[in-house]
């Protein structure tokens, strides 16, 4: 596909779908981010991804289960860092990764 083909699909109304899912993917890496920056560094490193459900809930995606366990005592600052970050979340639920 050339180059003006994709620019032509990313760009506003071009397909809607296509659309939904570029904001999608740069909501969650936003919000990645600033749940990374609520924990420790060690701890950051093993969150992988984050979203939040309609229904509230913020899921956030680690690397093992030790880790989830870790990030779960952290769901205060972790729901307060969602919501600074424009998020509304009122829940937090963490899983891990099949690798």
């Amino acid at each position: 596909m050339s180059a003006t083909k994709l620019e032509n699909l990313l760009k506003s109304g071009a397909g809607g779908g296509l659309e939904k899912l570029v904001q999608t993917a740069q909501n969650m890496d936003s919000l990645t981010s600033a749940l990374k920056d609520a924990l420790e560094s060690g701890m950051a490193d093993k969150l992988l991804a984050a979203n939040v459900r309609e229904n509230g809930e913020l899921v956030v995606i680690c690397s093992s289960s030790a880790w989830a366990s870790r990030i779960r005592f952290e769901s205060d600052p972790l729901l307060a860092a969602a919501s600074k970050a424009g998020f509304e979340a009122a829940t937090l639920r963490v899983t891990v990764t099949q690798q």
